[in-house]
């Protein structure tokens, strides 16, 4: 089989991979050159964010032209997440190779922002892969897979217990990281506790010491999910990550600052009532938040340590398994199965 593959971002190649080490297909397209040899590797679409976008919409627009064309000579197409290049891409293919399987894996958050994507994605897209229960309610004809990060967290805390380690993630942007490690920086003088800062992979050491400065106070470590195991608390910035310390069983208070205008755009287009995934999991179940959640100016070290002192830890963890039943299961050997049909 030949599949084309669009995987723009690292967290897209990184659910991709446990695909590819049990799938026996030849792939094209965009992703990661650690798989092989793309059309354009994903590194080039990395950038991609909402004010990026505008000036590389011409090489956009190029690019899905050329994985249109390549759709002629494959099997089927998989489309993972990115949908502001992913439904472009599924109605060019579709309009010259209408006979074509897409499948589509991470549906857009049409539940967040943007609910017209959602009739795009079920009128170009064959199979829909949901990673979330709850997204049946906006894709009538998605299935729900299961979540990839049940297949990629090696291990879960069986018990809650105090470790004296406490974990600060200030994010994988430079802006997040300035607005929320001096604030850690405080709470870390303040608990007076083993302090491990994880800092993202893909940072080299040059990006290190210009994006963080002195961080001596600290331990590093380059790994969340081990990072997450040994910690008897963390300070999470809001990404995936929350969704990673609430399955593993850390209890967490969610810290976020953005710039004011993405801030106020967010707040207008983005109607959930928490941005924590774990929360917004909660919300759909009709239940009460998992953590807490600090975003602007009620991100700061006093509300921070209060949260960490007040929060009920083995009630957290209670909750942590029952998240894990919500979302049940691992995606990759759904997905697999619905990549071979």
């Amino acid at each position: 089989m030949k599949l084309l593959i669009s995987a723009l971002e690292p967290s897209a190649n990184l659910h991709l991979s446990p695909l590819l080490q049990k799938l026996d297909a030849q792939i094209v397209g965009v992703f990661d050159e650690r798989f092989g040899n793309p059309l354009i590797p994903s590194s080039e679409f990395s950038i991609m964010g909402i004010v990026d976008v505008l000036p590389k919409i011409v090489k956009a627009k190029r690019a899905i032209a050329q994985m249109a064309q390549l759709s002629l000579t494959c099997n089927k197409v998989l489309l993972i997440d990115s949908p502001a290049f992913n439904i472009p891409l599924a109605k060019a293919i579709k309009e010259i190779n209408p006979h074509i399987t897409i499948i589509y894996y991470i549906l857009p958050k049409v539940w967040a922002w943007k609910p017209e994507r959602a009739k795009k994605v079920e009128k170009y897209c064959d199979i829909l892969a949901s990673i979330f229960p709850f997204e049946k309610a906006y894709y009538p004809k998605a299935t729900y897979v299961g979540n990839p990060l049940l297949d990629e967290i090696p291990a879960y805390k069986q018990s809650y217990e105090p470790s004296g380690y406490i974990a600060y993630l200030p994010g994988s942007r430079k802006s997040e990281i300035k607005a929320l490690l001096p604030i850690y920086k405080e709470l870390a003088t303040k608990i007076k506790k083993n302090s491990i800062l994880v800092i993202p992979p893909h940072f080299s050491s040059q990006e290190i010491q210009e994006i963080y400065g002195d961080i001596s106070e600290f331990a590093i470590s380059r790994n969340t999910h081990k990072t997450f195991l040994k910690a008897e608390f963390a300070f999470v910035c809001s990404g995936t990550a929350t969704l990673e310390a609430a399955l593993i069983g850390v209890p967490f208070v969610l810290a976020y600052k953005a710039k004011r205008l993405d801030y106020f755009l967010g707040k207008m287009f983005v109607k959930l009532s928490h941005v924590g995934l774990a929360n917004i999991l909660f919300d759909f179940a009709s239940m009460d938040a998992l953590h807490e959640e600090f975003l602007q100016q009620q991100a700061n070290s006093n509300n921070l340590l209060d949260a960490y002192f007040q929060i009920d830890r083995e009630l957290f963890f209670t909750q942590a398994l029952t998240l894990r039943k919500m979302l049940a299961h691992g995606s990759c050997e759904s997905m697999l199965k619905l990549i071979s049909l």
